[in-house]
């Protein structure tokens, strides 16, 4: 893999700049309710040395009725400072999964014009699995200021992704498994409709990893992307369940130098609740 400090680093890109004195590393695990597990409490008991925790719940739009949307601008400042990220910093963002959550968060950094951030490729299992340093104990970070140049290109709303799902463009391409996109399998969140958004094409965001939760090489992901009907000399919109693994797929999309990409912030938290738009089930 080809290391790019603006998309994804491999774990020996990262073990080589670890005490970089600009380099900050966020630990940005989340997990679905019934994954069982404590994203902050994994983090209590070991994370990559030097790793701040990266909370997406917490650091998000109290005001919305929906899962984790993206903050107010003067919120992600003032968090991130907090922790002391900001200007002049390459952050590398990294989750317990493997590649989930991490490229949330890449997503908003660049949502907030950030652009020198990383994913780490395979995150903190792969790190684990070398038997790369980790600790127990937070860092102590100092302020520094952040600038932010919200970039509303890179986020669309379900007005707007309505008016794409009606006229066919951009392409609306969904990273849920294909049961939930078929309407075949229950939603994880209660209350919502079974299906996905008309016109909507299938990419689960695992067909874009390794088995090690790697992404797999441009070549491999282009294939992946154009097997589903994806014209990439086109606009996406990137959709999933909250928002989350959506950004993978944008993520995926940067890295073929794709740049006319935007991630629906509702996705189908937003979309299969209200029953005055219209859901499709069965394949695209």
């Amino acid at each position: 893999m080809a290391d790019d400090p603006k998309t994804l680093v491999s774990t020996d890109w990262l073990a080589q700049h670890l005490k970089d004195p600009d380099l900050r590393l966020l630990d940005a695990s989340w997990y679905l309710p019934d994954a069982g597990r404590d994203a902050r409490a994994e983090y209590d008991e070991a994370h990559i040395a030097g790793a701040r925790f990266f909370d997406i719940e917490e650091i998000s739009d109290a005001r919305s009725d929906l899962p984790h949307m993206a903050p107010p601008v003067e919120k992600f400042m003032s968090r991130l400072r907090a922790m002391g990220v900001g200007d002049g910093h390459q952050v590398v963002v990294y989750d317990g999964d493997g590649l989930l959550s991490a490229a949330r968060v890449w997503w908003l950094f660049r949502l907030m014009g950030q652009e020198n951030v990383a994913v780490l490729d395979g995150g903190f299992p792969k790190w684990q699995a070398e038997g790369r340093p980790t600790e127990d104990m937070p860092p102590m970070p100092r302020d520094r200021h952040m600038t932010v140049r919200f970039q509303n290109q890179l986020v669309r709303d379900v007005t707007q992704v309505a008016h794409a799902s009606k006229l066919g463009d951009p392409q609306i391409v969904d990273a849920r498994s294909p049961a939930r996109f078929r309407g075949d399998a229950p939603e994880p969140r209660e209350g919502l409709r079974a299906g996905h958004i008309p016109g909507a094409r299938n990419v689960p965001y695992a067909t874009l990893l390794n088995e090690d939760k790697t992404m797999k090489t441009p070549e491999e992901t282009r294939a992946v992307f154009e097997a589903a009907g994806i014209d990439l000399e086109r606009p996406v919109i990137t959709s999933c369940g909250s928002g989350v693994t959506a950004a993978i797929l944008a993520l995926a999309l940067e890295r073929l130098g794709h740049t006319q990409w935007s991630l629906y912030d509702g996705s189908w938290a937003e979309w299969g609740m209200f029953p005055t738009v219209p859901v499709a089930t069965g394949e695209a």
